[in-house]
C-alpha cells in the first residue's frame, strides 16, 4: 500500500464532498435539527434528555454515516471513478484506506459538531470525559462507514441504498435499546440484539456520559464495536473486487 496514493484518494473525496452542499447540509444541519426537535418534544422532566441523549447520539452516528457513505460511494461507482482507479496502478488497499480516510474525516467533524451542540446548546449534563465520548463515537462511526461502503456495492442507484435502511439500520433502533430498554424485551429479542452494534454503542455512551466510566469500564462494548468495524472493513475490501 502507498500512503501517498491513499492520501490523494482521500483528498479527492474531501474536495468532492465540500462542493456538495446538499450532502453537507444533510451531514451537519439535519442532525442538529433532529436533536433540537427531540429535546423540545420531551416532557419537562429533569434528567430525561440527559438519559436519552447518549442513545440518540449513537443512533444518529450510525444512521447518518451509513447513509452518507453509502450514497457517496455509490456515486463513485456510477460515475466510473472507481473503475478508473481500479484500472490504474492503485491497489485495493490504497482504495480502501483512501476512501476510509476521506469519509472518516467528515464523520469526525459531524461527531464533534453534534456532541458540542448537545452539550453547549441543549445543556446535556455528563460525568465522563468528552474526549472519550468522541473517541467512542468514532469507533461507532467507523463500523457504520464500512457497512455503508459494503451495502453500496450491492446497490444500483441511490434509492436502493435507502432500501437497505430497513435491513441494516432500523432493526437496531428497535432492538438496540434506543426506544426501550433491552432488558424489557422477550428473551429471543434480547438474544437477537446481542449482535446489534447500536446496543453496544448505547451501552458504552451511557456508561461514559451517565456513569463517568472511562474506556476501561466499557471495554466489552469497545471490543465488539472494534471487531465489527474490522469485519466490515475486510468485507468492504473484498467487495471492491465485485465492483471492478
Amino acid at each position: 500500500m502507498s500512503l501517498d496514493r491513499a492520501l490523494a484518494i482521500a483528498g479527492r473525496i474531501v474536495s468532492q464532498m465540500r462542493r456538495d452542499r446538499r450532502t453537507l447540509a444533510l451531514m451537519f444541519i439535519v442532525p442538529l435539527f433532529l436533536m433540537t426537535i427531540i429535546y423540545l418534544s420531551l416532557p419537562d422532566q429533569p434528567g430525561l434528555f440527559d438519559y436519552l441523549a447518549p442513545a440518540v447520539l449513537g443512533g444518529m452516528v450510525l444512521f447518518f454515516v451509513f447513509m452518507l457513505t453509502g450514497v457517496s460511494f455509490l456515486r463513485e461507482r456510477l460515475q466510473g471513478t472507481l473503475e478508473r482507479l481500479m484500472a490504474s496502478p492503485v491497489t485495493r488497499a490504497d482504495l480502501v484506506v483512501g476512501y476510509l480516510l476521506g469519509f472518516f474525516l467528515f464523520a469526525l467533524l459531524q461527531s464533534v459538531v453534534v456532541l458540542l451542540f448537545i452539550v453547549w446548546v441543549l445543556g446535556v449534563e455528563y460525568r465522563g470525559s468528552l474526549g472519550e465520548v468522541l473517541a467512542f463515537q468514532l469507533v461507532v462511526a467507523l463500523g457504520s462507514l464500512n457497512l455503508g461502503i459494503l451495502a453500496s456495492t450491492w446497490a444500483r442507484n441511490e434509492f436502493q441504498v435507502m432500501q437497505f435502511m430497513p435491513l441494516f439500520i432500523l432493526p437496531q433502533f428497535f432492538l438496540g435499546g434506543l426506544l426501550w430498554p433491552v432488558e424489557q424485551m422477550p428473551w429471543y429479542l434480547q438474544d437477537l440484539s446481542a449482535v446489534m452494534p447500536l446496543r453496544y454503542a448505547i451501552e458504552g455512551l451511557r456508561g461514559i456520559m451517565l456513569e463517568g466510566k472511562g474506556f476501561s469500564g466499557v471495554l466489552p462494548q469497545l471490543g465488539f464495536l472494534g471487531g465489527f468495524a474490522l469485519v466490515m472493513l475486510f468485507l468492504a475490501g473484498l467487495s471492491l473486487r465485485r465492483t471492478s
